[in-house]
């Protein structure tokens, strides 16, 4: 009883002070916070129905945080209903991010849709001149530990192993995985 109590306190706590780092203003939609999480950015982030960040019988749960930034006036975070994030989750946009409904996010997962500096030396000191936004449609499931690099789609009831750092957009209905990732199998 007293260590459940204490635990509740602790990430009461913990939560309350990670809140104070968030200074995004242009938050629509709620969601539900089983860990700490940090909204920032002059961007747009939008909830859907039933959102939930953070699990607390996993990995990560009292040593991490969620990192949500849309970082210009132009930038766009949405995610729609009845979708789960596990803990340790990162996502940064640029331009703009689309989680559908009904998706499934592992431990430890980053999406972005930008490189954030520009990759030719001479301009390395310059922001990403092409950002390309990211989508994750309907009924996906992603494992722990993977990356999402700009411009990249995942078909609807796709499934992303753990580990996978996603290079490139890949159709509906199929299993990806490795560095970079590639189709494992198509589900029926």
């Amino acid at each position: 009883m007293m260590k459940r109590v204490i635990g509740r306190l602790f990430m009461g706590t913990k939560k309350l002070v990670f809140s104070l780092y968030s200074n995004n203003s242009r938050i629509n939609g709620s969601y539900k916070a089983i860990q700490p999480v940090v909204l920032r950015g002059k961007g747009s982030i939008q909830f859907g129905q039933n959102v939930q960040i953070g699990v607390v019988n996993a990995p990560h749960f009292h040593s991490s945080y969620a990192y949500i930034e849309a970082r210009h006036e132009h930038s766009e975070i949405v995610i729609g209903n009845h979708v789960s994030f596990n803990n340790m989750l990162s996502i940064t946009a640029e331009t703009s991010i689309q989680i559908n409904d009904h998706v499934l996010i592992g431990y430890n997962c980053q999406i972005i849709d930008s490189n954030f500096h520009d990759l030719h030396p001479d301009n390395r000191q310059q922001t990403d001149p092409n950002p390309e936004g990211v989508i994750i449609e309907n009924n996906v499931f992603m494992g722990n530990n993977v990356t999402l690099l700009k411009g990249v789609v995942i078909g609807e009831n796709s499934v992303v192993a753990s580990g996978a750092m996603v290079t490139k957009s890949f159709p509906a209905n199929v299993i990806i995985g490795g560095n970079p990732a590639v189709i494992l199998k198509k589900l029926d």
